[in-house]
């Protein structure tokens, strides 16, 4: 099937201060066996070299697209950018120091057009911070729905696929951390449920001083979503929350 017949991928990165890892980010985009994508990366006010490796790689390829935002902003006002820029009929998303396997696009689009899907996520591998390979994959249930997430933050960012067509007004919510996991309750929330690819077809980087690092700050900031996102009542954000330290658990250690 030729490009044009195939319909068109948004690709969407926030960068700020990434030039260490985003060139590598940015060959792995353009190491896709499937070649009909825009990919558009909003930097968040970088004051290192970002914003110059970016612009170097969009003056030699027309699919990529810098914006430059005026002040800094955070991840997700970064992500919304890009979002209301989307041309293409399928959302993805990677962020600027984690990698995609080359057919990690053509598979997974694919599988939503063949099974009528709106929404997907795939098996990813964690890498340590200089990109060597660990042995922790992180698995994923073939569905999972809004209640099934509140237990379970399983979807990694970097392994999503969303049909705008099918799925209107995608816009994460404007918190620091945790807007993914927001938008797919959102989502979720109005009925539609995630479908898992058991395939890996991404790498996490786990860089230290990440949140994701600090488990602690991860966990709360998982609770203040049950309490001030989600409005759950804390009986419900307490069952919710130790299935979620629960599933965390197998995910890093299982």
């Amino acid at each position: 099937m030729k490009n044009n017949k195939k319909p068109l991928i948004t690709i969407v990165t926030p960068t700020y201060n990434s030039a260490k890892y985003i060139s590598e980010t940015i060959l792995s985009v353009k190491s896709q066996t499937y070649e009909n994508w825009e990919y558009i990366i909003v930097d968040d006010c970088s004051n290192d070299n970002t914003v110059n490796i970016v612009e170097s790689f969009a003056s030699n390829d027309k699919r990529i697209k810098l914006v430059k935002l005026k002040e800094n902003c955070g991840a997700a006002v970064a992500r919304n950018a890009a979002i209301k820029m989307a041309k293409g009929r399928y959302l993805s998303f990677i962020d600027s120091d984690d990698l995609w396997s080359p057919e990690k696009l053509d598979i997974q689009v694919k599988f939503m057009m063949e099974k009528n899907v709106s929404f997907s996520f795939t098996q990813y591998r964690i890498i340590n911070e200089d990109g060597t390979r660990t042995k922790r994959v992180v698995n994923v249930p073939l569905e999972i729905d809004y209640k099934g997430l509140l237990r379970n933050t399983i979807i990694g960012c970097l392994t999503v696929m969303i049909d705008i067509k099918e799925i209107k007004d995608v816009q994460m919510p404007n918190v620091r951390t945790r807007q993914d996991t927001a938008l797919w309750l959102s989502i979720l929330k109005r009925g539609y449920k995630a479908y898992g690819i058991k395939k890996e077809l991404a790498q996490y980087r786990k860089v230290s001083g990440s949140l994701s690092s600090n488990k602690f700050k991860a966990a709360k900031k998982t609770w203040d979503l049950y309490r001030n996102l989600e409005k759950l009542s804390i009986a419900y954000s307490l069952w919710c929350f130790i299935n979620y330290g629960y599933n965390a658990f197998k995910k890093r250690f299982i």
